[in-house]
């Protein structure tokens, strides 16, 4: 396991494997995930690998193997982004494409609207019109990570999330930290800014996102994929959500 310190003292785990030549890829995973099972286990780190593509992936804080803290203010979005663009820079990767998924792909968004010189491509997985309204983090799925029953949480998606936290071992009183970081809402205004390539892709069946489409259009000439079948777990093993992200990648998807 790598790490680095970043800019406000904290270590975040991450990995950097691949060839050095070429445009580097950096994943970055959901709540309650880390790089392993958000990326590795499902098949990411070695479908880049077949394409000769470097990776870098990182253990957001309070995450995997990176630094825990069960204050809420440890983990604004500014200092996510801050951790990210700090391994960046450590890795002194100035030119990237950047795949965010769910939590991650609002993380991957704020990276691109503040840092946008820096993102070739960008793809915001697991979300879709929903990012537009306060993450359903928050005070409901803090309140699922600290009950001592997964089986008492009423809400089906938040006990999958507890089940899956506890699955991977996380720290469920730092990820309720996490999920109680002071809201910051996304500005629909903002996103004319983007000028890189982007698309927006998630499951037909993933309420937690919402139409994909209904993002895309706030994005010039942004790219929306709807992937059938698929829920908000379902979708990121797929091989249809690879193949729309490589044909992305590779410029072979039709735009508007």
């Amino acid at each position: 396991m790598a790490s680095f310190t970043s800019s406000d003292g904290t270590q975040i785990a991450y990995d950097d494997v691949g060839p050095r030549e070429g445009r580097a890829v950096v994943l970055v995973h959901g709540i309650a995930s880390n790089r392993n099972e958000g990326w590795k286990r499902m098949g990411w780190y070695a479908a880049f690998e077949r394409r000769g593509q470097r990776v870098v992936a990182l253990d957001l804080r309070g995450h995997g193997d990176s630094a825990r803290s069960h204050d809420p203010a440890d983990y604004e979005r500014s200092k996510l982004v801050d951790d990210l663009i700090a391994l960046l820079d450590h890795l002194d990767l100035n030119d990237f494409d950047l795949f965010g998924y769910s939590m991650g792909a609002r993380v991957a968004l704020a990276t691109a609207l503040t840092h946008p010189g820096r993102v070739a491509n960008l793809i915001l997985g697991g979300v879709g019109d929903r990012a537009l309204q306060p993450s359903m983090a928050g005070d409901a799925m803090a309140q699922a990570m600290e009950a001592d029953d997964p089986e008492t949480i009423a809400v089906p998606i938040l006990r999958s999330f507890r089940q899956f936290a506890d699955e991977q071992g996380e720290d469920r009183l730092a990820i309720a930290a996490f999920t109680r970081a002071p809201a910051e809402s996304l500005n629909p205004d903002d996103l004319a800014a983007l000028s890189m390539p982007v698309l927006v892709v998630a499951g037909a069946r993933d309420a937690l996102a919402g139409d994909p489409q209904g993002l895309a259009d706030l994005i010039p000439g942004a790219r929306a994929v709807t992937l059938p079948g698929c829920d908000h777990f379902a979708a990121i093993p797929h091989a249809l959500l690879k193949a729309s992200v490589f044909d992305f990648l590779d410029g072979i998807l039709d735009y508007p």
